[in-house]
């Protein structure tokens, strides 16, 4: 064998050997990502299991809004029918979807709350405060793990970027993947009124 041939085969060798390192970096960041959104699924299962007691609670009183319960109800409905796996991640419109009713859910939850203060009995309820205060921990749990999942995403997504990668992971069948984004209220200034 004359030396452009060997030459040319160490050339290939490399590129196989760097491209098999790339794959393994990708697919190690790719794990990463799929085990923030479970933990991010987690949670917000943790919220929808919270709903049905958190509902039940509430009907005890007897006069309160039952449109208000409905809202929170088909809301969880909604939320849950929505199912985004780790293959979606990918898909902007999916992940847009189910942020959508999530958003949804948070809302009604919300105005559950804020009905929930013209009781005083049921703000008097143990059961209901524990469900209340469970609910915020796991509404802080959510917004830790987005936060996380997004980071763990932007570290993905600038991998696949970067050059010489980039070269590989289009080819390697990697592609970016959808942020959470902030809701859309997160951007509205809230109103406070003391009169």
């Amino acid at each position: 064998m004359n030396i452009k041939t060997l030459i040319g085969i160490g050339i290939v060798a490399l590129l196989v050997i760097y491209g098999i390192n790339v794959n393994n970096s990708l697919v190690e960041k790719q794990e990463a990502v799929n085990q923030a959104w479970a933990q991010v699924e987690n949670q917000y299962q943790r919220r929808a299991d919270l709903v049905p007691n958190l509902v039940n609670t509430v009907k005890g009183a007897a006069d309160f809004e039952q449109e208000t319960l409905t809202d929170v109800i088909e809301a969880r409905s909604r939320a849950t029918s929505i199912q985004l796996n780790a293959q979606d991640l990918d898909n902007p419109q999916m992940m847009q979807q189910f942020q959508q009713a999530q958003q949804q859910l948070s809302g009604a939850l919300s105005r559950l709350m804020v009905t929930v203060e013209r009781y005083p009995e049921l703000k008097a309820n143990q059961n209901f405060r524990d469900l209340q205060t469970q609910l915020e921990g796991t509404e802080n749990r959510i917004a830790t793990e987005r936060q996380r999942f997004n980071e763990v995403v932007q570290s993905y997504n600038t991998d696949i970027r970067k050059f010489p990668t980039s070269l590989f992971a289009g080819a390697l069948g990697f592609d970016d993947k959808a942020y959470f984004e902030a809701e859309e209220s997160a951007s509205e200034v809230p109103e406070v009124n003391f009169n």
